[in-house]
């Protein structure tokens, strides 16, 4: 159900309709007339229905063609993703393309859930190679391209069965590591771009920021072929991710983001 909430002057009116577009009115609801405190309360009800409207309107935006640009180094500037996720993540894979100069430790993407702030978190070392986190447990992989100023292309995958993981990066793949196997990956995920979670939804660090482009998000709840992999990081089609998709992506931003046109494919 949607909310219309309408304020004139010292009067409000509270009007409520449903799916089925019957509607109900202060008058025939008989709410009594509102004391100076009264207002203030129904002011205070009315902010939070202003959420359940914003929840009612959103919807999913096509980013393709678009990049998201995190051009600072903050502890407050985030990109907040909402997932299709309707059970416990027993494989993955996550896609992104991104941009940047900076040579320290950065968060390229963080996962977590209420029980563990560390389910799925990505990084990209100032000593060099990826480091991928799975509840907690951590692989660093080497030896893939980690270009600054460049796009990178960058795929990670991984199965909690057998915890077979691998990483690959401007079209080269790593070899395979063990990590965290026997065991998936349970509750409501938080998923945030442009800083690690060092609590649920929460406890960013600037220095743990990521500062650049990113674009071409991704995420699926399986591992996907090597071909499609392929397909993603060369540019060509593939099947979008049924988790996140850059086509059809639901997202909030905080701080300083801003939402340009891409030049990965000029």
């Amino acid at each position: 159900m949607c909310v219309v909430v309408t304020i004139k002057s010292t009067v409000i009116g509270l009007n409520i309709i449903n799916m089925t577009g019957q509607h109900y009115s202060r008058q025939n609801q008989n709410i009594p007339a509102l004391s100076t405190n009264g207002v203030l309360k129904w002011m205070e009800k009315l902010l939070f229905l202003l959420f359940l409207i914003y929840g009612c309107y959103g919807e999913h935006q096509d980013l393709s063609g678009k990049k998201l640009i995190i051009p600072i180094e903050t502890s407050n500037s985030f990109v907040k993703l909402s997932g299709n996720f309707s059970k416990p993540v027993i494989a993955m894979t996550m896609c992104q393309r991104f941009f940047t100069e900076v040579h320290r430790d950065q968060s390229l993407f963080s996962l977590a859930t209420p029980s563990d702030f560390k389910d799925i978190n990505l990084w990209m070392q100032s000593k060099g190679g990826y480091k991928l986190i799975i509840r907690g447990d951590s692989v660093t992989i080497n030896g893939l391209p980690e270009n600054r100023n460049a796009w990178i292309s960058f795929c990670g995958t991984w199965d909690s069965k057998t915890g077979l993981t691998q990483m690959w990066a401007n079209g080269r793949r790593s070899a395979s590591k063990i990590l965290k196997p026997n065991g998936p990956i349970n509750g409501k995920p938080s998923i945030i771009l442009g800083q690690n979670q060092g609590s649920y939804g929460g406890g960013f660090v600037a220095l743990q920021s990521f500062v650049g482009d990113v674009t071409d998000v991704h995420f699926w709840d399986s591992v996907i072929s090597p071909c499609q992999i392929k397909s993603y990081m060369q540019g060509k089609n593939f099947t979008p991710g049924n988790i996140l998709n850059w086509k059809a992506l639901e997202f909030t931003t905080g701080g300083t983001v801003f939402k340009e046109i891409s030049d990965y494919n000029c």
